[in-house]
């Protein structure tokens, strides 16, 4: 419902969002286009699985992924804002997390930074996960999609 929500919400504002993914590798943009009617909202999205991918392809700085790895808050805001610029998009989600089952960069499993950027600035979510790798991808993906129907709330209200 929450992708449907979403879509509706842009739809009726004339505005558009763009993903920059990591740990979900897409599903956002994927849920999204479950929705009749998506093309008309999302602009696009950049899977950024690999942590040079982030820099290159998103515009997270270099130097903030050698001091605090992939997985931190502040990338995922970048990942959000260059997903945003990028994709010429109102606006941006960005994720990035650990899945498991190992940690990553001393990072556990389950923990989930969610960025999102649009026209009045950028903020970040972070959530903590139960479950494989799939339940946190998809709640990750989840997550992503209700941060963003709430803000569309926020502003329409």
């Amino acid at each position: 419902m929450t992708a449907a929500e979403v879509v509706a919400g842009l739809a009726g504002r004339g505005e558009t969002v763009a993903t920059a993914e990591s740990l979900t590798a897409g599903l956002v943009a994927v849920e999204i286009t479950t929705v009749p009617g998506a093309s008309a909202v999302l602009r696009g999205g950049l899977i950024v699985y690999a942590t040079d991918l982030k820099e290159s392809l998103a515009g997270v700085d270099a130097a903030l992924l050698a001091e605090h790895g992939a997985v931190h808050p502040e990338v995922a805001r970048q990942l959000a804002e260059g997903a945003r610029e990028r994709c010429g998009a109102t606006w941006g989600l960005g994720l990035t997390g650990v899945a498991g089952p190992d940690p990553q960069d001393g990072v556990a499993p389950g923990t989930v930074h969610i960025g999102l950027s649009g026209p009045s600035g950028s903020t970040v979510r972070t959530i903590t996960v139960r479950g494989d790798r799939s339940a946190i991808r998809h709640a990750a993906a989840t997550a992503a999609l209700t941060l963003l129907r709430d803000h569309l709330d926020i502003a329409a209200g």
